[in-house]
């Protein structure tokens, strides 16, 4: 007896922009999967043509609301290295902690208000809070340190504003750095225990194989530099990007799916980052995944909010080391001549690595941007997460099915910027 089913999701909850799911399943098998982007395009590459390419940090900066700070650094490296330019010294160190404060709140938002309720069994964070109100009060602190952290060194804590091409336009003294110390003391004790905590909720046993991309760094758990590598042997200079990845439009989804050419679908972002810089976390980071048993590599990816959680850890770490370390600069900016020419830039958001290019002319206006984000980079891999994923789920109740389809997808963290719908998922048999 043939027996065929289609799962049809309208509305994702807690997604940048608006989504829709819908699987069609014929003798257990999937016949058809979308993962529907239907946020209309934003044309922000559009926009940056004929802008001075000082203009470019505060226009990227305006794309998220969550990871401005990526898109800056991303936008910065890529101008500089247009130009020739290399920050370093205390400005490095700045701008390093300022990404810090970025992954501190947005870690601190995904765990505790927009995962959480997901293997906790409620709607909403609002709704988990009043059985569980430390836990979101925990995460309210983190997220608002984040921010303070953001808003010291950016100028404000959304869309910053103090960030320019070559550094700073104006660079924090040393006591209002320091001032930042015994919350952050306090943060490192919340972090740790998150860890823990993460690590001991219900995952569904789930894995596959995927190919993980991230940055490595020499010396450090990779944010603003390093080398693009993955788990299966890729290790190429920033500026290569785009001869092993394409973005390929389709025709379901305004949002354009990346690929590595001649292999398929990658996936970027906290999972990737701990698989293939496990050794570059802060030392503390690295006891903390060893005591929860967090597996290295980790393949599973329901268990990204235990490795966002061990990220958060090191961010923190990480702030305190930079604090401690720092020195005032003899200026809050290098000088940055007009970038004629092409330049590449990819740093590591929050959600993953975040590759910007920019062809600026000789009047020092921008020609062409090309700006590849990370969701647009896992949207494949979310699908092949869930082409192994529905046929397990298919017979489930209606709201468990929900459930699992939407874990799925917040696994990677969509970029959000407003979520003000809820799932609703629409059963049909035929």
């Amino acid at each position: 007896m043939t027996r065929a089913r289609r799962i049809k999701v309208d509305m994702l909850a807690r997604v940048e922009g608006e989504g829709g799911l819908t699987v069609r399943l014929k003798d257990g098998r999937v016949r058809e999967l979308r993962l529907d982007i239907f946020e209309p395009p934003r044309f922000f590459e559009g926009f940056l043509r004929g802008r001075h390419f000082r203009e470019v940090p505060d226009i990227t900066a305006r794309i998220c609301g969550i990871c401005p700070v990526a898109y800056q650094m991303s936008s910065c490296h890529a101008l500089e290295a247009a130009a020739g330019v290399r920050v370093t010294g205390p400005l490095r160190d700045l701008r390093r902690l300022l990404y810090c404060g970025e992954w501190i709140e947005s870690h601190a938002l995904h765990v505790f208000l927009l995962h959480a309720p997901d293997f906790l069994g409620y709607d909403d964070a609002i709704g988990m809070a009043a059985d569980h109100g430390a836990v979101v009060q925990k995460g309210l602190r983190l997220k608002k340190l984040g921010n303070a952290i953001v808003a010291k060194l950016g100028g404000r804590e959304i869309h910053p504003i103090n960030v320019c091409v070559g550094g700073f336009y104006r660079v924090p003294r040393r006591q209002e750095l320091v001032a930042f110390v015994p919350e952050l003391e306090w943060a490192r004790e919340a972090a740790y225990r998150t860890v823990r905590w993460a690590a001991g909720l219900d995952f569904p046993d789930f894995s596959r194989d995927t190919e993980f991309v991230a940055l490595r760094h020499p010396d450090e758990y990779p944010m603003n530099e390093g080398r693009l590598v993955s788990s299966r042997g890729l290790d190429i200079d920033v500026a290569e990007f785009e001869a092993h990845v394409v973005e390929e439009q389709v025709p379901y989804s305004n949002a354009l799916h990346a690929a590595i050419r001649g292999r398929g679908a990658y996936a970027c972002g906290p999972l990737a980052r701990y698989n293939l810089n496990f050794d570059r976390l802060s030392p503390g980071a690295r006891a903390a995944a060893a005591e929860a048993g967090l597996p290295v590599p980790c393949t599973n990816p329901f268990m990204s909010i235990v490795v966002r959680g061990v990220e958060l850890l090191c961010a923190v770490e990480e702030a305190l080391r930079l604090i401690a370390a720092y020195t005032e600069p003899d200026a809050p900016r290098v000088e940055v001549p007009v970038p004629e020419g092409t330049g590449h830039g990819c740093t590591e958001a929050p959600r993953g690595i975040l590759y910007h290019r920019y062809r600026v002319g000789p009047d020092g206006l921008v020609r062409e941007a090309r700006i590849v984000p990370p969701t647009a980079q896992n949207q494949r891999s979310i699908e092949e997460d869930l082409l192994e994923l529905v046929p397990r789920v298919a017979d489930l109740p209606l709201e468990e099915a929900t459930l699992r389809c939407e874990q799925a997808i917040r696994n990677y963290d969509p970029c959000i910027s407003c979520a003000t719908h809820f799932l609703r998922l629409r059963l049909e048999r035929e």
